[in-house]
C-alpha cells in the first residue's frame, strides 16, 4: 500500500506483458456472477440508425468509454491505438482507496443480430493482477423494426482468488454494492448524455486530462491533490 500517486504512464505500459487472468471454461454459476443490464435510450425512427442520431451518439460515447462514472472507474488508455486489442489500465475507487488494474481489449462487436437489431460494442477482459476475474461487454443496440434504442451491458465476473486477506474482505464487503452501483451509473450518464448530445449540445465539453500521450477517460475524470491521500494499490490480484 501507498499514500503517493503511482505512475500510471509505467503501469500502462507494463500491461503489454499482461495476460488474460481466467479461462472462458472457468465461468459458470453459483462462484461467478453472471449479469445482463438493458437501459432504454431515446429512440429512433425504424430502419437504419439515423444520422447523427442516438445510436451513433451512443456509439462514439461508449467507444471513447464516456459512460464510466469516474467516482467508481476511469480508465487510462492510448487513443491512437486500435480498439481491438487496446490495453487499459482502470483505476477502481471506493471508501478511500484506489485499485489500479489491467484490462484488455479483446472483441469489437459490429454486426446486425437475428436479422434485425443493428449492434456494435466492444468488450475487456481481465488481466493478471487485476481485483476480479472476468469479462464485460458494453453495446448499442438499435431494433430496426421498431425503432428502440438500448445500452446492453453483459458481464461475468468473480474476485480474484489471490487477493490478499484484507482486500478479500474489503471485496467480500463492498465489491459487488459497487458493481452494481458502476452498471447503474453506467446506464445513467450514457441516458443524460445521449440527450444531451440530441439537444445540440456537448455532453462533455473540455479536454480529458492526459498522461503523456495517454488520455483518462472519461472525459470529466479530474486528477485532484487529495487523490494523494488515498491509498493506493496496484495490482492488488
Amino acid at each position: 500500500m501507498a499514500f503517493a500517486r503511482p505512475d500510471a504512464a509505467r503501469l500502462w505500459r507494463e500491461l503489454a506483458d499482461a495476460r488474460v487472468n481466467y479461462s472462458g471454461e472457468e465461468v459458470r454459476r453459483p462462484t461467478w456472477n453472471i449479469d445482463t443490464y438493458r437501459t432504454a435510450l431515446p429512440r429512433e425512427r425504424p430502419g437504419a440508425p439515423e444520422p447523427g442520431g442516438c445510436w451513433e451518439h451512443a456509439c462514439r460515447l461508449v467507444r471513447d468509454y464516456e459512460f464510466s462514472p469516474p467516482e467508481i472507474v476511469r480508465a487510462l488508455y492510448d487513443p491512437a491505438t486500435p480498439l481491438l486489442g487496446r490495453d487499459m489500465l482502470l483505476e477502481a475507487r471506493f471508501h478511500g482507496m484506489h485499485f489500479y488494474c489491467g484490462v484488455r481489449v479483446t472483441e469489437v462487436v459490429d454486426e446486425t443480430r437475428d436479422h434485425t437489431d443493428r449492434v456494435w460494442g466492444w468488450a475487456y477482459e481481465t488481466l493478471e493482477g487485476h481485483l476480479e476475474r472476468g469479462k464485460a461487454t458494453y453495446e448499442v443496440v438499435k431494433k430496426q423494426e421498431t425503432g428502440e434504442v438500448q445500452f446492453l451491458v453483459s458481464c461475468h465476473s468473480q474476485g480474484a482468488p489471490t487477493l490478499d486477506r484484507i482486500t478479500s474482505l474489503g471485496w467480500r464487503l463492498f465489491g459487488r454494492r459497487t458493481q452494481l452501483r458502476f452498471y447503474r451509473r453506467c446506464s445513467e450518464r450514457l441516458q443524460r448524455f445521449v440527450s444531451t448530445a440530441l439537444s445540440g449540445e456537448d455532453p462533455l465539453p473540455g479536454r480529458p486530462a492526459t498522461v503523456e500521450h495517454l488520455v483518462y477517460a472519461p472525459s470529466d475524470a479530474k486528477v485532484r491533490r487529495l487523490d494523494a491521500l488515498a491509498i493506493h494499490r496496484v495490482a492488488p490480484g
